[in-house]
């Protein structure tokens, strides 16, 4: 009796697991499953035909060898069966084993074709970290990311943006994701949690409140699903540049403050120099950067400082002591350990 029930328990365990395999089978990705099966089908072909003639297949290889190349058409002639049973295996492999590998290559290639397709339109996941992320494709986003390529800096770069139905430029640094920055489920596609650093963009479609409502919103999103994110956002009016500030953006630029000072200096301008294309050049160029002065530099004159940046091509522009930022600087300026310089420095690579 008790010999009957231990059976009985050993089919169950043994049913259990059949079904747990088939289980796992069918839950994997269909290439796997499609490899899986090949490699299934084309061993026990390669065993067989061992088995049956194992003077003309002296190794399991050998068969396993030969089924590859029958189940592909190759027909390299190298292994042959002779023997009737043996031709029938090979009938059985060249219907069975050609059409499953057939299949296979086409799936694997409709598969890339589809990856391919779903990654231009935005519809793939970004796998990566310590990436950037920016919002909205326009003109300065276009800009910015040449700039980058342009310096080589191999930023990792995801682009967010719902306008578009496909990213068309050709940049390999670029990741699309097609969607709403709102939206958390684009904002999980694009690895946020994970990113470095954030750039919202102003949409210039929309009115300039409307514009600066939708980065407001973005910025919201974008905080609550990584608090520690830093954020640097585009605004168009002023009075929203507080609102964005208390969203939680680390710093706010007020595009339309910068083009209207730019205006204003090509207005009144009485010499030669272009000051947007001058200051378009020194952007592309440089950045603006901050040295603190230090114990070797402290109580000597800015000269001095002038002299120990030169030699890093760094170019002084203004001082900080304290809260007070002047840009008015002269040879009288003492240094003190704790005033910040403001220099131009070349680009950080």
């Amino acid at each position: 009796m008790n010999r009957d029930r231990n059976s009985h328990t050993e089919d169950k365990k043994g049913a259990y697991g059949m079904q747990s395999l088939i289980r796992l089978y069918f839950q994997m990705p269909l290439f796997l499953r499609l490899l899986t099966t090949v490699l299934f089908t084309m061993s026990l072909f390669g065993l067989i035909i061992h088995i049956i003639e194992p003077q003309n297949f002296p190794t399991f290889f050998d068969g396993l060898w030969w089924a590859f190349v029958t189940g592909a058409t190759v027909g390299y002639g190298d292994y042959v069966p002779l023997s009737a049973t043996g031709k029938i295996i090979a009938i059985l492999l060249i219907l069975s084993g050609g059409g499953l590998l057939t299949f296979y290559m086409a799936t694997v290639s409709a598969s890339t074709v589809k990856h391919e397709h779903d990654l231009s339109e935005g519809k793939v996941a970004f796998k990566g970290s310590d990436h950037l992320v920016i919002i909205g494709w326009n003109e300065r986003t276009r800009h910015l990311i040449n700039m980058l390529d342009a310096q080589n800096l191999h930023e990792r770069i995801v682009l967010i943006d719902q306008s578009m139905n496909q990213l068309l430029d050709n940049h390999s640094s670029v990741h699309f994701v097609r969607g709403s920055a709102t939206n958390e489920e684009i904002l999980e596609q694009a690895n946020l949690n994970e990113a470095r650093m954030a750039i919202i963009t102003a949409d210039p479609s929309l009115e300039e409140e409307h514009s600066d409502q939708a980065v407001i919103h973005q910025i919201v999103s974008l905080k609550g699903h990584h608090p520690g994110l830093f954020i640097i956002a585009e605004v168009l009016t002023e009075r929203q540049k507080i609102n964005a500030e208390r969203a939680g953006a680390n710093t706010v630029i007020r595009s339309n403050d910068f083009m209207s000072s730019l205006f204003y200096q090509e207005l009144y301008r009485n010499d030669p120099v272009k000051p947007f294309e001058l200051l378009l050049g020194l952007l592309t160029e440089r950045q603006f950067h901050e040295e603190k002065i230090k114990e070797d530099l402290a109580g000597k004159s800015i000269m001095n400082a002038f002299q120990h940046f030169l030699k890093d091509h760094y170019q002084i522009i203004g001082i900080k002591k304290g809260e007070d930022l002047s840009f008015d600087l002269h040879p009288d300026i003492v240094l003190e350990e704790g005033d910040v310089l403001v220099v131009f420095s070349p680009l950080r690579k």
